[in-house]
Formats: C-alpha cells, sequence, structure tokens
C-alpha cells in the first residue's frame, strides 16, 4: 500500500531512533523524504537506505540549538521540492546517554528546552505558516507519555516539563492552522532506544511491570503511527496527544 505516494516529507532527527524509522517507514509508503540530521555522514547513509526503496531523497544538516540553522533549515526544505505535504518533528536531545548524560541538571534542561521545546516551536510554526498558506499540510510532533502523570527523579522532571510544553503547543498549533492543516502529536512510552538498549535489570523489569503489552516499544510501532497521522487516512484528526505506550495505565 502506498498510500503517501507523492508525499513530500520532512522527518528531523532521523539518523537514529524513531526519526530514522519514521523516515524509512514514510519511504516504503510511497513519499519523498528529507532526512535531517547533526552528522552528514549518518544522515547520508539513511538518505541512501531511502533511495533504495524507489523514492526520492535529500539529506540536512543542522544543529537545531542555534536558531538560524533552523531558520534556514525550514528555509532549504521547503524549497527542494517545491513545498512540504508533511514535518514530522522527531528531533530531540539525549540527555541519558554519551557525553550529556554526565551534564548537571541545569545545563541538561537547558539543552532540552533548546533543542526539544525551543526548536520544535519555532520550526514547526515556520513550516505550518508555509502549509497554510500553501492549503494543506500536516505536521506531527514528539511528546512523552509520562508527561501528563509525571515521573520521580531528575530525568522524569525534565522530560515531563519539556514534552509537557510540546504537547500543549500542538494542541494550540492545531487550533492557530486549521482547517488547511493538521497538527498532532505522537506520546512514546517505554521505546527501545540508545538508552532502553543498556537499561539495567531494574528498569528491564519495570518496563514489563509498566505496559501490559509486556514488551518494550519498538521505534518502528512508533513509526507506523506517524505514517498513519500524515497520511489521507487521518483526515478528520487534528489537535490529539495519540499515545503509543503498550497500554500504559494513565
Amino acid at each position: 500500500m502506498k498510500e503517501l505516494e507523492g508525499y513530500r516529507i520532512f522527518v528531523s532527527g532521523s539518523t537514529s531512533g524513531i526519526g530514522k524509522a519514521t523516515a524509512i517507514e514514510a519511504a516504503r509508503g510511497g513519499a519523498n523524504v528529507c532526512v535531517h540530521g547533526r552528522s552528514a555522514e549518518r544522515a547520508g547513509l539513511v538518505r541512501d537506505e531511502i533511495l533504495g526503496l524507489g523514492v526520492r531523497a535529500h539529506a540536512f544538516v543542522a544543529d537545531l540549538r542555534d536558531r538560524d540553522q533552523g531558520d534556514e533549515l525550514v528555509e532549504r526544505a521547503w524549497d527542494v521540492w517545491g513545498g512540504l505535504d508533511a514535518w514530522v518533528h522527531c528531533a530531540g536531545a539525549d540527555t541519558l546517554t554519551g557525553a550529556n548524560a554526565k551534564l548537571s541538571f541545569d545545563e541538561k534542561l537547558d539543552l532540552l528546552w533548546e533543542v526539544d521545546v525551543v526548536a520544535t516551536i519555532r520550526l514547526c510554526r515556520a513550516v505550518g505558516e508555509r502549509m497554510k498558506r500553501a492549503g494543506g499540510g500536516s505536521i506531527v510532533t514528539i511528546g512523552w507519555d509520562q508527561a501528563e502523570t509525571g515521573m520521580e527523579g531528575d530525568s522524569g522532571q525534565l522530560f515531563a516539563a519539556t514534552k509537557g510544553a510540546v504537547a500543549a503547543f500542538t494542541r494550540s498549533l492545531a487550533k492557530s492552522l486549521a482547517p488547511e492543516v493538521r497538527v498532532n502529536a505522537i506520546a512514546p512510552g517505554w521505546i527501545k532506544t540508545a538508552w532502553g538498549e543498556t537499561a539495567s535489570p531494574v528498569w528491564q523489569n519495570r518496563v514489563l511491570r509498566e505496559t501490559p503489552a509486556a514488551r518494550w516499544g519498538k521505534p518502528e510501532d512508533v513509526a507506523h503511527a506517524a505514517r498513519f497521522l500524515i497520511g489521507p487516512n487521518a483526515g478528520f484528526v487534528t489537535g490529539q496527544i495519540v499515545r503509543i505506550n503498550g497500554g500504559a495505565v494513565m
């Protein structure tokens, strides 16, 4: 089924994890896909994988902490194929693994706020205004299922605050851009990305205990939802926060 055939789609943060899975899933649906990351090499690898699926692909590099780079990214992405039909904003800072995991609480807060909140708001607003003038489009943001309920610990406080802001913004943007542009958010639960691969037995057991589906979610589980939300079968869906969390109780 190629329900996205001919669509022009941009996926930010698409060199790994949920973003990469979403870019590939969109291409499998027939879409032409713009890939984005901070590494030209990694973005090029995903672009080449998508080209192998028989659609067009283009790779972009930008650091979304830099507002000028973010503004330029929207302009270049919009111009490459003469417009965009969908924008999936997956880009987010990883403060759980790598060097960022060693940052202080305040440093993590600054990083998450700049990348997950400010960049999401500014870029989605910019592309949404272009879509509205063009007469149509769809935007999908990425939140977190526990933003509504909260979670203990520093990471819980950080992610609930930042992803809660993304959800609130998404609902308001949907009203601002209606009826031409649909805007929705996906709120993933326990998805096995980089942190999940190395999580301790305590966390592995907690995930299984809190998830009725009795497994970690996969990036592909979120990608399937994104493919639906940007496609024609979701034409009456806007302003929603869609939880992809294996049935975890909120």
